[in-house]
């Protein structure tokens, strides 16, 4: 773990009860834990939207669907053969009679993952879902190197 530093922020107080009240109902035990988590999630995003064209990213896709749609099964089976090099691992598990659910874990270069995750949320019968992407974690600090 890198050197702590301290520093002051001034906010109305208002804000701060409203913050304090939503900190203390999430379980963080202090103010800074909880804006070193607001930091770092405003990092991955900041760099996330930065490595869209390139860039290795981390990521789960959730998926609710009918297991029961025309031919759905054998369509996602392709696709994730297809992309089976960015297949981490596959939880699957039976809802309902009628759904099911998948959450898939990704990782590799950020095109092909959206790609991979655009395609099985537009399959016909996939009902809702959803990519959550991430970076591992040497990225989210890592700086820019700025050549003059």
């Amino acid at each position: 773990m890198s050197e702590l530093s301290r520093f002051g922020v001034s906010v109305e107080d208002e804000l701060l009860q409203s913050f304090d009240q939503l900190i203390a109902g999430q379980g963080y035990a202090n103010r800074s834990e909880a804006l070193r988590d607001l930091m770092r999630d405003a990092l991955v995003k900041s760099k996330v939207e930065e490595s869209a064209e390139t860039g290795e990213v981390l990521g789960s896709l959730t998926l609710v669907y009918d297991h029961h749609a025309n031919d759905l099964t054998e369509k996602m089976n392709n696709l994730q053969h297809d992309f089976h090099n960015f297949i981490v691992s596959v939880l699957h598990v039976h809802i309902s009679h009628d759904d099911c659910m998948e959450v898939i874990v990704l990782r590799g270069q950020a095109p092909e993952v959206r790609t991979l995750a655009d395609a099985l949320l537009s399959l016909k019968g996939v009902k809702h879902g959803r990519l959550f992407v991430t970076l591992p974690t040497r990225k989210i600090v890592e700086h820019k190197h700025s050549h003059s």
